[in-house]
């Protein structure tokens, strides 16, 4: 299984559209096409997963470049997510934000 990243997509593009790019080029098992939550549009990347790796591979080198919809496809296989990486919100950032104000006595 080898999970293909598709992004520039128009903010048009439907699963189907998707799906039909990839479908010459071998079996295509799921296509998770990325929404805005509150609009519900696309928000121009999609998932592509394919169970054959040369046939992905095939579609990678087709597909890469191609101009769909006026724009051109930037098409590679996907990265997997990173663990971690952001903060995780345990508390005030480090370094205030938070607590009483200390009062400062002035320098003179």
């Amino acid at each position: 299984m080898k999970n293909i990243f598709v992004g520039n997509l128009d903010f048009s593009a439907t699963e189907s559209s998707v799906r039909s790019l990839f479908e010459p080029y071998g079996s295509v098992e799921r296509v998770n096409l990325v929404t805005d939550r509150d609009t519900g549009r696309s928000r121009g990347f999609a998932f592509v997963e394919m169970s054959d790796s040369s046939e992905a591979d095939r579609a990678i080198t087709a597909l890469n470049g191609v101009d769909v919809g006026g724009r051109a496809l930037n098409v590679n296989e996907a990265r997997p997510k990173s663990s971690g990486g952001g903060r995780k919100f345990a508390g005030p950032p480090r370094g205030g934000f938070g607590g009483p104000r200390q009062r400062r006595e002035p320098r003179w």
